[in-house]
Parts: C-alpha cells; structure tokens; sequence
C-alpha cells in the first residue's frame, strides 16, 4: 500500500524486475515525501539497491509504474531520472581529486563566458552560494583530494543540488564515518530536509535509521515487508522484519574465559601512533574505539608488521617477535581483516576459491601444482563452517554480497589457525542477520582460546560484543573501560577529551548517537 498524500513526490508501483530468471523484486511498492527522510532498509539481497537503480533509470522494470511529481512513467531513462531532479550517491564516491571543490560540483556544466571560456569568478561565487544552503563551510578553490571522506559526501550532495535534486538517494552514506563526522551529515542531511528534498536513506546501521528516518520501509527476499512511522517500530521489531525471525539479542551471549597473556605490546610507536601499551588475553574480545583519525587502523597495520615500528617491544606467548613486515606477522600467528575488503583483503575478480585457499596454498600444493581436491576440500569446509552462500565456488567473489565477502576473508586466515585475530570494522556494510553470524563467530573463536581485537566505529557493537575497552584518540591509548562500567557517554568523552569527566557534566552537542 503506497501513500498518496498531497506532498507524495514519488511513488513506486508493483515493481517487478528478474535477472536471468531469478525473480530481483516482486510487486514492490514504496513511496516517499518531499521534506522528509525516508529509509530503506533489509538484509543484502533484500531488492535495494535494485529497486534505486529502476529510480534512477540505470535498470528498466519488468512491470509496475512510476509516478513522479504527478506523472506516471513505465520506466525512466537515466537522461529522464536525471533532469526531473533525481540523484544517487553511492558509497564510492565519484568525485575528481586533484580538481578544486568548485570544480567538482559543476563539472561539465560549468559557467562560460561571452568567449566560450570557463567563467571562473561565477564557478566560485555559485559553488559557494550551494554550499552556504547547505550551511557547508568549505574552502571551494580547495582540491577535493584533500578533503575528508565527510567533506567529500559534502561536495556530491553539493554537486546534487546544483543539478536541481528533488530526490537525494544516499546508498550506505556513512559506511566510513564516525563522531564528528557523522554528526557533519546528518546535519547537512536535516539541511536538505528543511529545503523540501525527499531524502531515501539506505543503511545497516539501525541507530542511525532511528535517529534521522521519519519513514522505513523493509525489503526482505525482493519484497516489501512493511512501511510503518519510525516512531511506530522498535530495534527489536525492525530486526525482526528485516530477518524474518526474531533475533533475541543483538549480540550472542558469551562467558568470557580469559586465559593467560597472548600479545603484549609496550611502548610501541610509529609515524601515526605513539607509545602504546597493551595485553590481548586469550579468550578475550578487547573493543578498541576512537574517532575518525585517531589512529586505530594505524595501530593494527603495525601490529600486522604494514607500518614500520620506530620503538617498542611485542610479545606473542612470552617471546618477543619482530614484526617488520605482514609475512612474519602471519609466521608468528597473527591475522588481519582489514576494514576496506575490497581492495585489502580479497582479490575481487578471482573466483571465491581462491581468495579462500590464499593463505594455506603450500599445504595444498605438490611439487608447484594445486591439489585441486584438497582444494575443494578446505574450499567446502570453509562453506561449511562460516555459513557462506555461494553458487559456485568458481564464482569471482565481487559477485558475493558484503557478508559473504567478509566470511570469506575470515575463512582465509582461520585457515592459519591464528592466536590474534585483528578485526578492523569487522561488519562494515554488512546486514543484522550476517553481523549476527560473524558476532557468533567471534564468541567461538574466543571459547577456543583465540585472541581477538576489535575495531569499530558503532558504538554499540563495541559495547555488546568487547569483554573490555580500550578508547584512542591522537594516535594514544587514552583510557580502558571494563566491559561493566562502559557507556556510551564514558567512551566519547575519553574519544573527545582523552580523559573521564565528572558524572553530572554532560558533552556539549553530544547525543549517544555519533556511532
């Protein structure tokens, strides 16, 4: 049942779409207001992104209409999508870097003079104008390149805008955003809001649907679940719907056995972190926190032996071992996922048997030549174990949705059997029935003795899955939290201030809400 409301800018009706006979949407629905947030939420495969793409006229339906501003379409153009005001940023941001801010947002379109020549005074004076609607204070002669990954999310709705966007589609917009990043879009998203642009907000990351939606819609299997006011749904209701079963806890219940010292690590220093001191435990989840920039990625590259330690000592099992490169990390039992798997940890066009088998190919090899049926072996085990939903093992793994790539990834080094296990935003555009699976995971790992070190920007997944909390900020350790004692509150003012404030002092702007 879609809304037709008077302020109904779009409507989507009965929108079916199949690929190579695998039925993508079944008589989807879905309509959104203009000057209000509308999120579109399910689990990957749900029909999402598909159904944006009809929007956007990238894919054409196979049945069903579109009405837009009053007038109905079978299927729009990408041309048509376009000029009736209708804009997609993805999460890979489409932006030139070393062109100024100005430059990008009117890039093809930019204001000639009389000659022919870019008029470069109007460039700037317009590029600014946009930005101030937005109440974005950035430098518009500034190269794009040197912008955070925020400011950069600024410069495409910018560029939005200046095409005259009636409908913002925002895909996963802060995959890679935490605290006063955040915070920077939702402020610009509530601008756009206040300006009368329809906003449809894709994401995982419930908090943030509770915090910016007025409206969610839920696809499950290619069909709608339901549309309800969010204040009409709690998270445990939501999850529900998005899963198609109940998840009785956001995070599996564990009894942490913390065992005897894994890593120890003190004093170590590098370019970006400095004079850090810590202990993994065997058994143990320690959460590592921290804004953006405040050198948690940079703390697990020189634990992996990426970045060259300038000082320090680490222990593994009570020997000291020299980490200078990734090979003798992994040699000393060591293992990383990295937080960007795309291009850190798999090897996207290769099929998924490779990318599994990478890391233990000389126990599958025999004079240079794959056992190939000892690769199928530890290729079905993996399968098997991690839950991963593959056609075919042949398949290149960029074809995987974002859970199954991580698992994959996760197979790869559980094939090593490793002590330390380095997690960096282990669930990063992953849906709540794949996060549940590897927060699983990670409670088994720890009851056979595995060390873990979790980095994550949401809050809430450090404070329900860590059995203790360490807090950065500057590239230091500013502080340790017992699972206990740890709040939301407690870890951003360690995160902000680097230290503990009284209780009854409350952050300015601060809303238990920046990851």
């Amino acid at each position: 049942m879609t809304d037709t409301s008077p302020d109904t800018i779009l409507e989507m009706r009965q929108i079916a779409k199949a690929f190579a006979g695998v039925q993508a949407l079944k008589g989807v629905s879905f309509s959104c207001r203009a000057g209000q947030v509308h999120a579109l939420v399910g689990e990957n495969g749900a029909g999402k992104s598909t159904l944006m793409k009809i929007l956007a006229g990238a894919y054409q339906p196979d049945s069903g209409e579109i009405i837009y501003k009053g007038r109905r379409y079978t299927s729009l153009s990408t041309r048509e999508a376009l000029d009736n005001g209708i804009r997609i940023i993805y999460q890979e941001l489409n932006l030139l870097p070393y062109m100024t801010v100005a430059e990008n947002i009117f890039l093809g379109r930019e204001p000639r003079t009389g000659l022919g020549l870019i008029d470069t005074k109007k460039l700037y004076a317009d590029a600014e104008a946009i930005l101030q609607r937005l109440e974005m204070p950035l430098d518009v002669r500034q190269p794009v390149g040197e912008l955070t990954v925020a400011r950069q999310q600024m410069v495409e709705i910018a560029k939005a805008l200046s095409q005259r966007a009636d409908v913002i589609v925002m895909d996963e917009p802060s995959a890679i955003l935490a605290g006063h990043e955040l915070e920077t879009l939702f402020s610009v998203v509530e601008s756009l809001v206040r300006q009368g642009v329809a906003v449809i907000y894709i994401s995982h990351r419930l908090d943030e649907v509770f915090r910016i939606a007025n409206e969610v819609t839920v696809l499950k299997d290619g069909q709608v679940v339901g549309t309800h006011p969010i204040e009409a749904l709690t998270r445990a209701q939501l999850i529900q719907m998005m899963v198609g079963r109940s998840l009785d806890e956001a995070f599996p219940h564990g009894q942490p056995r913390r065992g005897a010292p894994v890593l120890t690590v003190e004093g170590v220093t590098t370019a970006a972190v400095r004079d850090i001191h810590l202990t993994l435990h065997a058994g143990e989840i320690v959460g590592l926190a921290g804004l953006v920039g405040s050198g948690r990625t940079e703390l697990a590259r020189a634990l992996f032996g990426a970045d060259r330690l300038q000082s320090g000592t680490v222990w593994l099992n009570g020997e000291v071992v020299t980490l200078s490169s990734p090979a003798q990390a992994v040699d000393a039992g060591i293992a990383l996922v990295p937080e960007d798997r795309k291009t850190q940890g798999l090897f996207m066009e290769l099929p998924i048997r490779n990318n599994i088998t990478l890391t233990v190919l000389d126990k599958l090899t025999r004079y240079g030549v794959i056992r190939r049926r000892a690769e199928a072996e530890r290729v079905d085990q993996a399968r098997r174990e991690l839950a991963i939903a593959m056609a075919s093992a042949s398949a290149e793994v960029q074809y995987l949705s974002g859970g199954n790539q991580q698992k994959v990834v996760l197979s790869k080094w559980l094939a090593r059997a490793p002590k330390v296990i380095i997690l960096d935003e282990p669930t990063r555009g992953i849906d709540v029935g794949a996060k549940f699976e590897i927060y699983q995971l990670m409670r088994q790992l720890t009851e056979q003795g595995v060390a873990i070190l979790m980095i994550s920007s949401e809050l809430t997944e450090i404070l329900g899955m860590s059995d203790r909390i360490l807090v950065m900020r500057d590239g230091r350790i500013v502080g340790e939290l017992a699972r206990e004692e740890a709040t939301e509150e407690r870890v951003m003012q360690l995160a902000t201030t680097g230290s503990l404030l009284p209780a009854t002092t409350e952050l300015p702007g601060y809303t238990g809400s920046d990851a």
